[in-house]
């Protein structure tokens, strides 16, 4: 049965939700310090309660979380990438959270479906932009290795963010603003950590992935795995 519009959109904005929360909680017990530990803990939390809101609009939301095959996924690419080290995460972290905020903020202001959803996750996300941003800063501008560790993942992640900017259906966004509103927003973020934009920005070209026809990355398939074993070795199980 082809997806209704509505069921697009869910997908891709839950499947976004569902993966990175698992990212994160990846760090669970590997955290620089203690405090990144709890604040970590509560960006994936905030996450998989919205991948849950979201989930749920398509279908069974367990279902649809630990049942669906790798090709089945909808998600970016770019939340699927492995942590890496801190600053590989915090870089990822900065260009999801900045769009997840600008899109939130836009279907917050709209009358669509989303929107109910949007009002309350646009408050989640604005601290989660607000935790990649100081983080970002701090290294940028901290020691030349934090310096240079954290310019080396804005660069390598590059690639991957050009995919947040292609239409998805049954969503009522300007992307084109949203872009441009998003390459503003991160741009001012690295000026003042004293790092620059990959060169991709400076000449307007970045690849674009396919994470939202089901294509997706090597690391995706191992995460799936891990993430779903659980569930599929006791299937109907109850606690």
């Amino acid at each position: 049965m082809t997806a209704t519009v509505p069921t697009t959109a869910a997908l891709a904005l839950g499947d976004d939700a569902l993966i990175l929360s698992h990212r994160l909680g990846e760090w669970a017990g590997h955290a620089p310090v203690l405090e990144e530990e709890v604040a970590l803990a509560n960006i994936a939390l905030d996450l998989l309660g919205q991948a849950r809101v979201l989930l749920s609009m398509a279908g069974d939301e367990d279902e649809l979380a630990f049942l669906r095959e790798e090709r089945a996924f909808r998600n970016l690419q770019l939340v699927e990438q492995p942590n890496g080290d801190f600053a590989h995460t915090i870089a990822r972290q900065l260009y999801f959270s900045v769009y997840q905020h600008l899109l939130y903020g836009e279907l917050a202001a709209g009358t669509g479906e989303f929107a109910p959803l949007a009002a309350k996750a646009v408050k989640e996300t604005e601290y989660h932009r607000d935790h990649a941003t100081q983080w970002t800063l701090r290294l940028g501008d901290g020691t030349q290795e934090s310096h240079d560790r954290i310019q080396a993942a804005l660069d390598g992640l590059w690639k991957f963010t050009g995919e947040m900017f292609q239409p998805v259906e049954g969503l009522d966004v300007d992307w084109a603003g949203l872009e441009t509103a998003w390459l503003a927003a991160v741009g001012e973020v690295l000026e003042r950590a004293t790092l620059s934009l990959p060169q991709g920005a400076r000449t307007g070209a970045w690849a674009a992935g396919a994470g939202r026809q089901g294509l997706h990355t090597e690391p995706f398939g191992r995460m799936l795995a891990e993430m779903q074993h659980l569930h599929r070795s006791h299937p109907g199980a109850s606690w």
